[in-house]
């Protein structure tokens, strides 16, 4: 198997992780994947508002990174299961952390108390 590195990769290690999780799913995605294997049904249904592109996307992706893995059984019908690799496994300190960085922020900080939604933005 040839790995691919991708061309322009940076210094920065928060840089480098966003580019594995860009949107909000595919946090939660292994957050959901730390229960156990899945099926994609089950993701989808603990996961509600993800489209199944887009859940398809992210599987692919962490799949060609390393950080999961994708069994079919040869069953009928057939059965695929989703899975964390050792690499998907060592983001837990990292949801921890932001699991409990979560639970401990102010409620005011999900809050925009003044200014318009842009000025939130900035």
């Amino acid at each position: 198997m040839t790995g691919f590195v991708e061309p322009d990769l940076p210094e920065c290690g928060v840089e480098r992780f966003l580019m594995l999780f860009p949107g909000p799913w595919g946090t939660l995605i292994v957050r959901e994947l730390m229960h156990g294997p899945q099926r994609f049904g089950e993701l989808r249904a603990a996961l509600p508002g993800i489209s199944a592109h887009t859940l398809t996307d992210r599987l692919r992706m962490f799949e060609a990174r390393g950080m999961v893995t994708r069994t079919s059984y040869a069953e009928i019908p057939p059965r695929v299961v989703y899975e964390l690799t050792d690499l998907g496994w060592s983001l837990r300190p990292v949801l921890d952390a932001m699991y409990e960085w979560g639970i401990a922020a102010p409620t005011t900080a999900f809050t925009v108390t003044s200014g318009s939604a842009e000025t939130a933005r900035r």
